[in-house]
């Protein structure tokens, strides 16, 4: 896409978008090899979303296995107009777990405080909690039927992004 305005526009909406959204679908991959989806309440950090999981959750051992994982934030059924064309972003990531008493942990707890108040840190305390930091690789913004983008780069607003053309095509009746 060559038209920065829109890019900064569109940049702009995913980010006013996540900052609308408290909790995050979260694909991981188990040591078989299977699919896991979940979901996790989530903070938004620098160029990064964060999630604090318990390690007894299968979505947190998969991530300490399996460093990549998907991750989709998407508008609620109740407040969309198009059950079929929901507001939503993916991403592609690459998690990180933050050791305990470092520089990253404080970080992402903070963000999480901030976002979802003192559960974070009463829950933080346990052991077996540990904090990922979800660094995007690409993603996608799907506003509706024919408005899709590509968002290339490790941003969650994408540092370029590309409007999809291959949409949809009709059947062809005999």
């Amino acid at each position: 896409m060559k038209n920065k305005k829109l890019e900064a526009r569109l940049g702009d909406e995913v980010r006013n978008f996540l900052d609308s959204r408290k909790s995050l679908q979260l694909s991981t991959i188990k040591e078989d090899g299977t699919p896991f989806a979940s979901y996790a309440p989530f903070a938004i950090g620098e160029e990064c979303l964060y999630v604090l999981l318990s390690e007894i959750a299968v979505h947190a051992t998969n991530l300490q296995h399996n460093h990549k994982a998907s991750v989709l934030v998407i508008e609620d059924e109740d407040d969309c107009e198009e059950l079929f064309a929901r507001l939503r972003v993916n991403y592609s990531v690459d998690a990180e777990m933050q050791a305990w008493d470092s520089e990253g942990w404080y970080e992402g707890l903070k963000v999480l405080s901030d976002r979802h108040g003192q559960r974070i840190l009463e829950l933080s305390k346990h052991e077996d909690f540990k904090l990922f930091k979800l660094k995007p690789t690409g993603g996608r913004y799907v506003k509706g039927f024919g408005r899709a983008y590509s968002l290339m780069g490790g941003s969650l607003a994408g540092e370029e992004i590309d409007a999809m053309r291959d949409g949809h095509k009709r059947r062809e009746v005999a």
